[in-house]
């Protein structure tokens, strides 16, 4: 089986030959540099594109194309052997045999995700690396791998926020043909893949779109890094098709089951369409025969987006619930600095809030925001708009060391984490090595050069410097420099440790607990029913939270203190997962999980 997306610009390999296309509307000429040294001029079309086709250029070709006296790659090259910098080259999507015709997908109720980055999964530091350990992701009873981005960008180590090729697979982990390569493994096995997407911006480093085609970028808006992509001003028209193009590439032409959309509250749209909309519409219109997953990331908490796998309002599954891991993050370390402000008051009632309705911040006053409104009602929604994690990238590589959260919380306390992250309603999501509870740190790292690099090197340092722990000179230099390769290497998983008697313990709670979820919570999941959770408070740390299914009703009891609590009265229900013996209290961390059926079912 052969798979393509056939794009609208780009190198397209077509029965007359090769056809390029480029939207470059601030360049008077374009011409195509083939190989070493042959130009071929292109043909300028309306609205600044230009286009050519020649049957001189064939797979594997190395192309550029020529604007006055520079030479670019292609902003929507398939494969760019050689970096960033330098030619692209044509690539044939259909060069690889797909073995994975009878692929039904994961239907989206049935996910546990697991979060990884390609360079430091493995040793190999690749996507055959990330082949040789699926079988153990397997055993774990995981569904669905979700990939960070990999998209080309510049220098040799990166966490892939920083891409300025978004069709090009990074060539450090194998380029295209690698990662079609891993998609079909892992379906072979029965995991699904989805990749993270960056939509917001592109990297600081070998994008050239300023030089050739500005309206890609607008000052109407700004971000965090600089100018916003230009989805609303004038000539906005080429911008919505190039990202939503990419979109249905990834899914189409490799196969993925779904997409995770990077930060898009820093995706500004005035226009009557947004464009969130418009991309997740198409990609339902456009593949609808099978599950595709749509995940953002969204500090707005807007809940008009999602939904859509149980009849919710928006064209998106989910979204990353930052509101469970922060309070979960205070409950279990006592964190009250940034943003785990908005938490501190009550976190085991802010905790209880997000695994009953989803948003801790539903259109409330956020004093981390200077008491701006945030978020909106979300309770209506199923518990599966919600991902929820204990740890991922961004909270880990967050910490000036990069440190895992085993490094702030007590042991029993973090069974109780995996326990509510795995036998609640919402969609888990680990974060590579948290089953084995991984000692490998995740600092922020990048490979950048020159200028620009000590700038990362500096601003990263300043990052902290506010910090009273980091107050004195010496201790700010210990962080962790991100553009040392020591820093980057730091980062690997040492898959061997698994079998370490503390690691291997862990190990087997979380498969454990996995498995309780396959058998006993996605039944529930599939029953249907409004889902809709109540939360109580009892005690210091005493929770209670009940769901209502089609048929059951799912119950947890857990005691999210050091300190034991007065149990209270006992519920009817048949027990089907109890961290410790109960009695007439409640040991410290306590976690019971229970379902009994609903009266009148």
């Amino acid at each position: 089986m052969r798979r393509r997306r056939v794009l609208p610009f780009g190198a397209e390999i077509t029965e007359a030959g090769v056809r390029f296309r480029l939207w470059a509307p601030d360049a008077p000429t374009v011409t195509l540099r083939l190989g070493a040294g042959r130009d071929l001029p292109m043909q300028a079309e309306p609205e600044g594109w230009f286009s050519l086709t020649t049957g001189l250029a064939q797979a594997g070709t190395r192309y550029r194309y020529r604007i006055g006296l520079a030479l670019y790659p292609d902003p929507a090259a398939r494969s760019q052997p050689d970096g960033v910098f330098e030619a692209s080259e044509v690539f044939d999507p259909i060069a690889h045999d797909w073995s994975d015709g009878d692929w039904a997908g994961i239907p989206w109720h049935q996910a546990v995700l697991y979060e990884l980055h390609v360079g430091a999964f493995s040793s190999a530091g690749d996507f055959a690396g990330v082949i040789r350990h699926l079988d153990e992701l397997v055993a774990l009873g995981v569904t669905l791998i979700e990939l960070m981005p990999v998209a080309e960008c510049p220098g040799r180590w990166n966490w892939g926020y920083d891409g300025v090729l978004p069709f090009a697979p990074a060539m450090r982990y194998g380029g295209p043909a690698a990662l079609k390569r891993l998609v079909d493994a892992c379906h072979s096995r029965g995991l699904g893949v989805i990749l993270d997407v960056v939509y917001n911006h592109f990297g600081p480093s070998g994008n050239f779109l300023h030089a050739y085609a500005k309206r890609f970028f607008t000052e109407k808006h700004h971000t965090p890094w600089g100018a916003a992509l230009n989805f609303d001003d004038a000539g906005s028209g080429p911008v919505r098709q190039f990202f939503i193009e990419n979109a249905l590439y990834w899914l189409e032409e490799f196969h993925l089951d779904g997409l995770r959309f990077d930060a898009v509250h820093a995706i500004f749209d005035d226009g009557p369409v947004p464009f969130l909309t418009e991309l997740g519409d198409r990609i339902r219109q456009e593949l609808p025969g099978r599950p595709i997953h749509l995940i953002l990331e969204n500090d707005r908490n807007d809940p008009t987006l999602l939904g859509h796998d149980r009849g919710g309002p928006g064209p998106f599954e989910a979204q990353w619930n930052d509101d469970f891991h922060h309070a979960l993050r205070v409950v279990l370390t006592g964190a009250d600095g940034g943003y785990y402000e908005d938490y501190r008051d009550d976190p085991v009632g802010r905790l209880g809030r997000a695994l009953a309705e989803g948003f801790v911040y539903q259109g409330e006053a956020s004093p981390f925001r200077g008491f701006k409104a945030r978020g909106g009602p979300s309770a209506a929604l199923p518990p599966s708009a919600f991902v929820n994690f204990s740890q991922n990238h961004d909270q880990v590589g967050n910490h000036a060391y990069g440190w895992r959260l085993p490094k702030f919380a007590s042991p029993d306390a973090l069974r109780a984490a995996a326990a509510l992250l795995l036998l609640t309603p919402s969609i888990p999501m680990l974060f590579m090595g948290e089953e084995w509870a991984s000692a490998a740190p995740f600092p922020y790292f990048c490979d950048f050069d020159g200028d620009l690099g000590e700038a990362v090197r500096q601003g990263r340092l300043a990052e902290f410097a506010g910090f009273a722990e980091f107050s004195d000179a010496a201790a700010r230099a210990r962080i962790p420099d991100p553009l040392s390769e020591t820093t980057f290497l730091s980062a690997k998983l040492d898959w061997a440790r698994t079998a370490d008697p503390g690691h291997a313990e862990i190990l087997a709670l979380y498969r454990h607990l996995t498995r309780l979820r396959h058998r006993r919570i996605l039944p529930l999941l599939a029953e249907g029913g409004s889902a809709e959770g109540h939360f109580e408070r009892f005690g210091a740390g005493g929770l209670k939270i009940r769901w209502q299914f089609g048929g059951h009703e799912l119950r947890l009891l857990a005691n999210l203190a050091d300190q034991p609590v007065a149990a209270p009265e006992p519920e009817p229900g048949a027990a089907i997962y109890r961290s410790h013996p109960s009695g007439a209290a409640l040991s410290a961390w306590f976690v019971a999980v229970s379902i009994a059926p609903l009266a009148g079912a």
